[in-house]
């Protein structure tokens, strides 16, 4: 069983490195900016011709990937910034904002 975890969790490690839509920036998801991360991301995206959507999603999609794939292994403070990066990256492509609020269920 060991065999099989290993090789489920490389996976994911492998699409981040060796993304066939965009050629991202090493480190680009540690870097402790989130404007940064959202240049460098939408550099990535628009650079690319492997991509199969348009820059702005196949940015939101690696870097909402990277934060889902990377789990409890991110920490809280990394995670903060990753999710700013989100918002600097809508800010970057022009979209609107996401709103803060919560949505709560009816009974």
């Amino acid at each position: 069983m060991a065999k099989t975890k290993s090789k489920t969790r490389r996976w994911s490690a492998r699409v981040t490195a060796n993304s066939n839509a965009l050629d991202l920036d090493r480190g680009v998801f540690t870097y402790k900016d989130p404007r940064r991360i959202a240049r460098s991301l939408k550099r990535s995206a628009e650079e690319s011709h492997r991509r199969k959507a348009d820059p702005y999603r196949s940015a939101m999609s690696m870097l909402t990937f990277y934060i889902n794939r990377a789990g409890d292994n991110l920490g809280a403070g990394q995670r903060r910034v990753l999710e700013r990066a989100k918002d600097e990256l809508r800010a970057a492509f022009g979209k609107p904002r996401r709103s803060r609020t919560t949505r709560r269920a009816t009974p």
